[in-house]
């Protein structure tokens, strides 16, 4: 079966962007007269809901009353730094191609000029001005295109930038201010077919520029699915998953994408890498391949991959579990993860996220008014669940009936040594459907002064409560030493297993009302908790990626050799350095 969690019918929807802030048009929190949130357009499952209880939500949360008639003012002119011109180059791209594969117009330059990341672009490019604007964008739509233009790059000295969702939030689509030459920002996303479907072996060939929403729709029309779900799937790319080295809701049964992935191509200013062909696995000595997930616009650009695909799935169930205390619920996942049990996706999140998915719920009606009583009363007074430390993990399960069914008492059989307390499918489907919708929120909250920002780590599970006791404390520190407004907003969730530890995501946010530079202190504050998380034993990442907002931490994360040997591949590929992002630990 197809997965709903999105909208009926996506044929039917504008595929039209934001642009600047994050996601469709069609789509933004807005609120009502009466003070309810709600959210336009018919895209989500949440589309249309009016949400009463979310403002005090967050009000509560932050120590600080909204005003609604207060919006922080956007910058309309939007100003463009002025493009650098190298006409040499512009020359021959004229000779080589049409008129409609290339663009100096400025709101195009401008959009192709940033990621998604909260203080370091986005920030920027509504309230301020970026540093450096891509001077010109191109729109490839073969290998030969790529291959064309990377040759007249390397003639004329000019910088390319592989571009593919924009949905990054690692500021690796940042362009360096000091960069003297001529930046041509590459636009994939006209390389969006899949190339062929291997039914037999279970694989696709499947060109770089396609976006989940478009892999999984021409999949699932011929009865496969890639199982590939991150929380930007509707936007972000094929070649921007293998580029960031991404993780998917559904990882525990689809992998991630290296797992995924059997072969890239990836084109270089010395040619092309690629294996010869597509295998299961192979013994072959070092293999180049695994240098491209992760690269990061560094060493080239990645035109197309073959991938595992699946069937659909015959059965897709939901399910959410309530547990007394997060440490309870981070005990059943460990056994969860001893026994093998691993159903497609299962995620644990905090007292706070679980009052955060309340305050999304609809204005209740008299008979959900009596339900909302009587679960109160069981969790609350039969149960004697703390109201404030209970948490919830939603579950997603996927593959034959026998499976899910499997899988189901398993689960239950574990909860209940820990006293889990079955949630419902309903709360379960909502909660992992809310994900595509609350992305948005951030752009929404920014209208009324509150910066917020997700990071996300891998942790063994020995140190799991070691790193989120360390964030909290320090981001509490933190906001009292800046005298920030209110409270801050810290939550953790658990959204990855694996069987020697998880992936953590904090979500952290504050109020910016009257504060100086809101956007420089936020970042030097998301600074100390990346710190503070490798201190306290986590990884530098677990799938957004280094890009330039992590590379200070490069050396606390690889030896000096293993960065020598990396700079000896970017040289020996790119000695020019055309491809000049400047990620990673080439960001000095």
């Amino acid at each position: 079966m197809a997965d709903k969690s999105l909208s009926a019918d996506q044929s039917k929807l504008d595929d039209k962007l934001w642009g600047h802030r994050w996601g469709f048009s069609d789509t933004r929190f807005v609120t009502l007269p009466d003070g309810a949130t709600s959210v336009t357009g018919n895209r989500y499952a949440i589309s249309g809901t009016e949400m009463p209880g979310f403002l005090p939500f967050v009000e509560e949360m932050l120590d600080v009353k909204i005003d609604v008639n207060d919006i922080k003012p956007e910058r309309r002119d939007k100003p463009v730094t002025p493009a650098r011109i190298n006409e040499a180059f512009i020359r021959a791209l004229q000779v080589a191609f049409p008129a409609s594969q290339y663009t100096q117009d400025d709101p195009a330059r401008l959009l192709h000029s940033h990621g998604q990341t909260t203080a370091d672009e986005v920030y920027k490019v509504l309230y301020g001005e970026l540093d450096r604007a891509a001077d010109l964008v191109f729109y490839p739509e073969s290998e030969a295109d790529v291959e064309t233009l990377i040759q007249l790059a390397a003639a004329h000295d000019v910088a390319l930038v592989p571009y593919g969702g924009g949905t990054s939030v690692s500021c690796a689509l940042q362009l360096p201010a000091e960069e003297p030459r001529m930046i041509v920002v590459v636009d994939m996303r006209r390389m969006n077919k899949i190339e062929w479907i291997d039914a037999e072996n279970y694989r696709a060939g499947v060109q770089a520029g396609i976006t989940g929403n478009q892999l999984e729709a021409a999949l699932a029309a011929a009865g496969f699915t890639s199982g590939h779900e991150p929380d930007s799937v509707e936007l972000s790319t094929l070649g921007g998953w293998i580029a960031t080295n991404a993780s998917g809701m559904k990882k525990n049964r689809y992998g991630n994408i290296e797992d995924i992935v059997e072969n890239v191509t990836m084109i270089t200013p010395q040619g092309r890498i690629e294996q010869a062909a597509a295998m299961p696995r192979t013994s072959m000595g070092m293999r180049l391949q695994d240098l491209l997930f992760g690269s990061e616009g560094n060493l080239g650009i990645i035109t197309k991959a073959v991938i595992k695909i699946h069937k659909l799935p015959e059965v897709q169930k939901f399910g959410s579990l309530v547990f007394p205390t997060f440490q309870t619920g981070t005990d059943f996942l460990y056994e969860l993860a001893r026994a093998g049990v691993f159903p497609a996706s299962i995620r644990l999140m905090d007292n706070i996220q679980f009052r955060f998915g309340s305050a999304l719920k609809p204005r209740p009606t008299l008979g959900k008014k009596l339900m909302s009583k009587l679960e109160k009363f069981v969790l609350l007074k039969l149960k004697g669940f703390d109201p404030h430390e209970l948490c919830v993990a939603t579950v997603v399960m996927e593959g034959t009936a026998e499976e899910v069914a499997y899988q189901q008492k398993m689960i239950a059989k574990i909860a209940k040594k820990y006293n889990g307390v079955a949630g419902g499918e309903g709360n379960g489907r909502r909660g992992y459907a809310l994900t595509y919708a609350i992305a948005y929120i951030r752009d929404y909250l920014s209208d009324y002064h509150i910066i917020g920002e997700t990071y996300e780590t891998t942790v063994p599970w020995s140190k799991v409560g070691a790193v989120i006791e360390a964030v909290d404390r320090v981001a509490q520190a933190k906001h009292a030493e800046y005298g920030l407004p209110g409270k801050p907003y810290v939550s953790p969730r658990i959204t990855q297993l694996y069987h020697t530890g998880v992936c953590i995501y904090f979500t952290h946010g504050f109020s910016t009302k009257g504060v100086d530079k809101p956007d420089e202190v936020f970042g030097e504050i998301e600074h100390e908790l990346r710190r503070t998380i490798m201190a306290a034993g986590g990884s530098i990442s677990h799938h957004h990626g280094v890009g330039k907002l992590r590379k200070d931490f490069m050396d606390k994360t690889i030896s000096p050799t293993t960065a020598e040997v990396l700079k000896g591949v970017k040289q020996a590929h790119d000695p020019q350095n055309i491809f000049g992002i400047r990620n990673n630990i080439f960001a000095e």
